[in-house]
């Protein structure tokens, strides 16, 4: 049976026919949706985890019980999962364990373009790169036998463009589910320095061994065209190289990404009399090619930046040019990122830029509080660094900056790793506020459930976390909750709270206007008798909300009712209409 399948989904195929029993993940995109099929195969437990650094740690302890596991993440939740993944390296495994990790060349939703082949490299554990769904569930599938085989974790590299592809994969049957069993085996296990030691030999044992896999494995392939120019590539650079080169060089395609081959990419390029290195982001193959004393074209004719395309390569390797895929005929207006119309974030910036304050921002929907009209946030690092930065931008510039200083944190995002930056705030004497924007779900990978919804992976009620009764735990006793649409009583919370001496949190308590149980009456409208053209409305960047033929005006099919410009209008010019 075949079936066109996104490449996250054949992942998640790929995890079920390879009998995996445990999934824990956070949700990043590009990866999210692998985990959220994994859902639908009953035979696999599934869960979003606080953070990465927490799936990664249970899916290894799935895997030291006998049971194969996959842990799911973006290249930056790599980071965060970094600390068990490189340990794991001199453990090993029991049952199969994959870290299934998505790199986003182009930036598309991410704060950096990191390259996550490095950390296989750091790490010494090897990595698979499929090029197409197929490749997808087929490398998944391999990469728990090859974990098994090895006695180590294994990286499967995704892309933004095969993660959200789609193509057709062939459909297995669910095979090699037992559980292993399971013994003590401190020496394996417990990575104290004495047996740390003596488990890094056999870290680099595997590595040899690996290399020798490596000149063999069919992951690893040549397509011979008898042609005079070579090109090494992997992953969706194969695809693109394909398509752009066709039969007119040959091929070397690594679908194992790390360790790579020596002999063999040596007897691929004594064949050919020039060859190119085709590889999004970093030179790693070809700083590997070269390190073989091979002459090889890559970034001297690529670039560093971003995704290629075709038509870059074949510009490239051949100096064609190629026509467009896609004929723009007429000038397209831009579209900007935005936030929702209805979006409780929206309010909160509103405020924040009224007040003038300096805002420490972090990773979420909200960090387009950035973007005109709004530009409130400064500063947006990576996850919780909104919290702990803001303390130590208050430490080098004083008490009375601090008081024009808030963090803007949400509720997952503080689950993730806000919660230590507060720590931090509280013991070491710090004075800074907190908002934690809590929209009741993860918002910007695509409504995913977390610990301060009440609601697991599979819509089971459970035992959601008290972002009140936890500020308090860790010693912040000024805990306010507000709804950032009542603007006037927000902004006076906010004006009482950064005033204070001493730590606050202000739980900015709306719903994500896209959840489905979210519903508003009517739509707004504007009354042209009594609106003073004032533009105020405009302020908060709705995207409803237009200036036109010198007038404002209210887009019916883009207005949800929310009401927050009737509440921000000082002469109550806008007024439901049913």
């Amino acid at each position: 049976m075949k079936k066109i399948m996104l490449g996250n989904e054949a992942v998640a195929r790929g995890a079920y026919e390879a009998g995996v029993r445990f999934v824990s993940s956070y949700p990043g995109t590009p990866s999210t949706e692998i985990t959220e099929s994994t859902v639908q195969y009953k035979e696999i437990y599934c869960e979003w985890a606080p953070n990465e650094k927490v799936a990664a740690e249970a899916a290894i302890g799935a895997s030291i019980a006998g049971g194969r596991a996959l842990s799911c993440c973006k290249h930056v939740g790599l980071n965060v999962m970094a600390d068990p993944v490189f340990t794991v390296s001199y453990t090993g495994v029991n049952g199969g364990l994959v870290f299934a990790v998505a790199d986003d060349p182009g930036m598309h939703s991410s704060q950096n373009e990191q390259d996550s082949r490095h950390y296989a490299e750091a790490a010494k554990i090897l990595m698979l790169e499929p090029s197409d769904s197929q490749e997808c569930k087929e490398f998944t599938r391999r990469a728990y036998e090859l974990s098994e085989q090895f006695d180590t974790p294994v990286f499967l590299r995704l892309s933004t463009r095969v993660s959200h592809s789609q193509s057709t994969v062939e459909l297995l049957d669910r095979a090699g589910d037992e559980i292993k069993d399971y013994s003590k085996n401190i020496p394996k296990y417990v990575m104290m320095p004495a047996m740390a030691i003596r488990r890094h030999v056999v870290v680099e044992e595997r590595m040899k061994a690996l290399r020798e896999f490596a000149e063999t494995t069919d992951l690893n392939t040549v397509e011979d065209n008898g042609a005079k120019i070579g090109v090494i590539t992997s992953g969706i650079s194969y695809m693109y190289a394909k398509e752009a080169l066709g039969d007119r060089v040959n091929f070397l395609k690594l679908g194992m990404a790390f360790p790579m081959p020596e002999k063999l990419i040596r007897d691929f390029c004594a064949k050919c009399e020039q060859v190119f290195v085709v590889e999004e982001l970093d030179p790693v193959i070809e700083n590997h090619v070269k390190a073989l004393g091979i002459s090889v074209s890559g970034k001297d004719v690529f670039t560093l930046l971003g995704e290629y395309t075709p038509a870059m390569i074949r510009k490239a390797v051949f100096n064609e040019e190629s026509a467009s895929h896609y004929v723009q005929e007429t000038e397209i207006p831009n579209r900007p990122p935005v936030l929702c119309p209805g979006c409780p974030h929206r309010a909160t910036f509103y405020v924040l830029k009224k007040l003038g304050l300096t805002v420490s921002g972090d990773i979420g929907c909200y960090t387009l509080g950035a973007a005109a009209p709004l530009q409130s946030v400064d500063t947006t690092i990576c996850m919780g660094a909104s919290v702990s930065a803001a303390h130590g931008m208050t430490k080098i510039r004083g008490t009375e900056f601090n008081k024009k200083l808030v963090s803007v944190i949400g509720d997952s995002t503080f689950i993730h790793s806000g919660i230590t930056g507060l720590i931090d705030i509280v013991y070491n004497k710090g004075a800074n506020t907190v908002i934690i924007l809590d929209n009741s779900i993860t918002g910007m990978t695509g409504h995913q459930d977390n610990p301060a919804t009440g609601k697991t992976i599979y819509g089971e009620e459970t035992k959601a976390v008290d972002l009140v009764l936890l500020a308090k735990a860790v010693g912040i006793e000024r805990v306010v909750v507000c709804d950032p649409f009542d603007v006037k009583k927000f902004e006076e919370v906010v004006r009482e709270e950064t005033a204070a001496d001493e730590p606050s949190v202000i739980i900015a308590q709306r719903p994500c206007a896209l959840l489905k149980y979210v519903k508003y009456e009517g739509h707004c409208k504007v009354n042209e008798e009594t609106c003073r053209k004032c533009k105020m409305c405009m302020r908060i960047g709705c995207p409803a909300i237009t200036w036109k033929d010198g007038a404002v005006k209210i887009d019916l099919s883009l207005c949800n009712g929310c009401g927050l410009c009737m509440n921000v209008c000082p002469f109550v010019a806008i007024e439901k209409e049913a």
